[in-house]
């Protein structure tokens, strides 16, 4: 018999307690926060879906390997446990530990990068533009053309579009080409997977033209999920297998395992190729630790080792794309416009279609995740034009492509009747939606300024 009703293949063991705020004092935190809920206190949030990053639950086992954990400088046990399994799953020589994935991407990307370098991805998310644009190189971004139709059912709309690519690599020269990156999962494009076959596609081109293809995997176990379940082949391969197809086909991988490896804190950086291994492990050294640690305890390693076999369970993944889909189709039926069809680590909300009467230089992106913490103590993210909207030279902004609010969903923390809650809460955002107005940003740092930017809103 198979059930209906989504269970949890797990246990609770342990528990965190929530404060429950009242609608009064969350608005007197939110004016406190300078209206961004990056610098809320986690103490004033109900229920948490600003990323799926670092806040999992680790599991019994992985708790285990905490107190097992070899806190040797060079060449412990729980390093040599850790690189063992990343090689296995990579296929990559080269195996860099750091201490989360922004770090791999400022090691990877300052070597590749520079003044008159271009890198290609079918979306680079926040910390990996910032990382290319601070060395001087640009970040152009080419997904699908069906990516950008939030309605549009499509089974790969995370993927590159190849056409693009060859075009983009022949205008640029492919010497001037640091690296073609592709985002498995593709977040900033609303959590969509990416086929083999586009992978593929993209090893081709890149192969041709002496270019390197790297993989941003923080997801690569959600996404073999997707590409198992809609792609023709794969029906009989596990998850495992199809992930190690994939990474197979690139040069290069950087992963924060704060997603699929389910731990919350820890990355690494895998490579092929030995000249540009060496070149990051002398960075780093330089910068985040000896080669065996990389800034990481040793139970960070030994947890990562564990996450990384657990993630590839299936009953684990089949727990967590349908508890994440089942959220994402109850918000739909009720008529909140969501991206279709539903991610596997996020609910993806199009605030553009959301509140049509405020436009992108009011930010309604911004103003949901406002209203939903406001109306639910619920705390997401924009991924829209304050993410990664731009100035033109004369100051006025250039939007991003579409305006989503992201409710990036803890991987084994909530139950099924805290999305009931959520739900609830949208309801009433829905029938509220009229009455809402924009935001404007009052002070913003050069880069990533979501994080730390201050708004107000507007009367």
């Amino acid at each position: 018999m198979k059930h209906k009703t989504i269970i949890e293949p797990f246990r609770i063991k342990s528990i965190e307690p929530i404060r429950l705020s009242t609608e009064e004092e969350r608005i007197r935190h939110l004016e406190e926060a300078k209206y961004n809920t990056f610098l809320l206190h986690s103490d004033d949030v109900i229920i948490d879906f600003l990323t799926d990053s670092g806040t999992s639950a680790m599991s019994a086992e992985q708790w285990a390997g905490v107190m097992r954990g070899d806190e040797s400088y060079a060449g412990s046990k729980s390093w040599l446990k850790m690189e063992r399994v990343i090689r296995d799953l990579t296929g990559m020589e080269h195996i860099l530990p750091t201490h989360q994935g922004r770090a791999a991407e400022r090691i990877i990307y300052s070597y590749l990068g520079g003044k008159g370098k271009t890198f290609i991805s079918n979306t680079h998310f926040d910390t990996t533009r910032a990382n290319i644009e601070y060395s001087g190189a640009e970040a152009i971004d080419i997904p699908i053309r069906e990516a950008y139709d939030s309605a549009l059912i499509h089974p790969f709309k995370g993927n590159m579009d190849t056409e693009k690519l060859e075009q983009i690599i022949t205008e640029k020269g492919a010497e001037n080409i640091g690296a073609v990156i592709l985002t498995v999962t593709n977040n900033s494009g609303g959590g969509q997977p990416v086929s083999m076959a586009n992978a593929k596609a993209i090893r081709k081109i890149c192969k041709r033209h002496n270019v390197l293809f790297l993989l941003d995997c923080c997801r690569i176990a959600e996404n073999a999920y997707f590409i198992k379940h809609r792609e023709e082949g794969y029906g009989d391969k596990s998850y495992r297998e199809i992930a190690r197809e994939m990474f197979g086909l690139s040069d290069g991988a950087a992963m924060s395992a704060k997603k699929d490896a389910l731990v919350n804190m820890g990355g690494f950086l895998a490579l092929h190729d030995e000249k540009i291994a060496q070149e990051c492990t002398n960075m780093l050294i330089i910068t985040e630790g000896f080669a065996t640690y990389g800034g990481l305890s040793g139970r960070d390693m030994e947890a990562i080792a564990i996450g990384l076999e657990e993630v590839f369970e299936p009953h684990y993944l089949e727990y967590r794309i349908r508890s994440t889909t089942y959220l994402g189709e109850k918000l739909h039926e009720m008529g909140i416009p969501v991206m279709l069809p539903i991610g596997g680590h996020a609910v993806y909300i199009d605030a553009k279609r959301l509140y049509p009467h405020i436009p992108p230089h009011q930010y309604p992106g911004h103003a949901l995740v406002c209203e939903l913490y406001i109306k639910g103590g619920i705390r997401s993210v924009e991924i829209g034009s304050v993410m990664f909207g731009k100035y033109d030279e004369e100051g006025q902004l250039i939007p991003a492509a579409m305006e989503l609010v992201r409710l990036a969903i803890p991987r084994r923390v909530y139950t099924q009747s805290h999305m009931e809650y959520v739900i609830e809460t949208f309801e009433e955002i829905l029938r509220t939606r009229e009455e809402m107005r924009g935001y404007e940003i009052v002070e913003e740092p050069p880069f990533l300024r979501h994080f730390t930017a201050k708004f107000k809103p507007l009367k």
